[in-house]
């Protein structure tokens, strides 16, 4: 069964979860602001998916641009990204899809049909 972390007020995880339904996908969904991966679940997610760690973070949300982390985020390393991320799920890019061997982040329709059809 796929994980999907979502924030209930995100538009992008509304056509997500939409997108799942209509294509007959079954999940179980996770708040990501109550109910965010700690540190350990991220650096296995990280692991999973082959996909760099900047990918992991939601760099159009209000905490990313509050903390400055774009000229931040160059100069920490993986366990210090990893462990930021894990103090706030507003942090994290969302959607965030695990499944039985991947990990995707965000919601984009090609990469997804590849995925998870």
């Amino acid at each position: 069964m796929l994980k999907v972390y979502c924030y209930s007020r995100c538009t992008t995880c509304k056509k997500a979860l939409k997108w799942l339904e209509e294509n007959g996908i079954g999940y179980e969904l996770i708040d990501i602001k109550a109910d965010h991966p700690d540190e350990n679940t991220l650096r296995e997610y990280y692991a999973m998916s082959g996909l760099p760690l900047k990918r992991f973070f939601n760099t159009s949300g209000i905490p990313y641009r509050e903390m400055g982390l774009s000229k931040k985020l160059s100069e920490m390393s993986e366990e210090e990204q990893l462990a930021l991320l894990a103090t706030d799920g507003m942090l994290v890019k969302r959607p965030l899809v695990v499944g039985d061997g991947f990990v995707l982040t965000g919601f984009k329709e090609e990469e997804w049909e590849e995925k998870l059809k």
